[in-house]
């Protein structure tokens, strides 16, 4: 059963990112205007605004000599997500969980989020960073087994990076085919006060899953544009499946600045040595800003 869902989640994807490269397509043979850029977040895309004569005040056309040049762009973002799924440790023992995403706000100790990109003509190189700690202290917690109080931490660790090529870069619509990996960290620790059983418990599970993904863009005007991404990968290696999505809306308040919401939505089914499952999905709302920087 989890290796035909593997392969329809992983069929399903490619025919999406396949039919969206042929409309795209499509509408690019009926566009002569030179291609401008824009931003992108989770994946960033640097931005060339047109050159404007300062004695006339008019936009002028940008140079028409090719771009050899690298662009770069930062984008900072938060996500508030809510989480369910399961969890079970060494020995079979475990269980369903689920947080809202005022839960996980609540015990959030350390969050560090963003994406940056260099570009180089059709040639990108992008990286993402998720870096989440949570915390939780439970005053008379199990009685019976003599300890009063629990602690309890989790850290969540995921970096991604990737390269691709431009496959349309138009006015209206542009098109990155992307690949690339997700190293996923994931560590847990429960400790009694006091622990008269020794039943505390630490631990960690490390893995590196490739990735095959894209992200389509549309301007809608010159100051909004709608993005949307997504990847696929596991199989195996690291986990047994892992994709993500997300759609964000983008709306450009300076040259160099563009302010985006959106919403991304996370799913990994690990499977680790001494019986370790770990099958959870992330989603919520993610805002943010990029920054292109050249």
């Amino acid at each position: 059963m989890t290796s035909q869902k593997r392969l329809v989640t992983t069929v399903l994807f490619i025919a999406l990112v396949l039919s969206l490269l042929l409309l795209a397509a499509g509408r690019c043979r009926a566009q002569t205007t030179p291609p401008t850029e824009e931003a992108y977040l989770l994946g960033t895309n640097g931005a060339n605004p047109p050159i404007t004569d300062t004695g006339s005040g008019t936009p002028q056309a940008s140079p028409t000599g090719p771009d050899n040049a690298w662009h770069f762009a930062v984008s900072p973002y938060l996500w508030f997500p809510g989480v369910h799924g399961t969890a079970v440790g060494p020995g079979g023992r475990g269980e369903s969980f689920r947080a809202s995403p005022g839960d996980l706000l609540s015990n959030a100790r350390f969050g560090l989020m963003g994406a940056v990109e260099a570009r180089r003509k059709r040639v990108v190189v992008s990286g993402d960073l998720l870096w989440i700690r949570l915390e939780d202290d439970k005053a008379r917690a199990f009685p019976r087994l003599g300890a009063t109080s629990a602690q309890i931490k989790a850290t969540e660790f995921l970096l991604t990076p990737k390269i691709g090529f431009r496959v349309i870069n138009n006015e209206i619509i542009k098109i990155d085919a992307l690949t690339g990996f997700r190293y996923w960290h994931l560590g847990e620790s429960l400790n009694f006060n006091p622990s008269l059983l020794g039943l505390n418990f630490s631990g960690s599970q490390n893995f590196v899953d490739p990735l095959v993904g894209g992200r389509i863009e549309a301007a809608l005007s010159p100051k909004i544009v709608i993005n949307v991404l997504g990847d696929v990968g596991g199989w195996d290696t690291g986990s047994q499946l892992e994709y993500q999505w997300a759609g964000l809306l983008g709306y450009r308040i300076k040259p160099a600045w563009t302010l985006q919401v959106g919403y991304r939505y996370l799913f990994i089914d690990y499977r680790g040595s001494r019986g370790f499952i770990f099958n959870a999905t992330t989603s919520g709302v993610v805002f943010g800003v990029t920054l292109n920087l050249k």
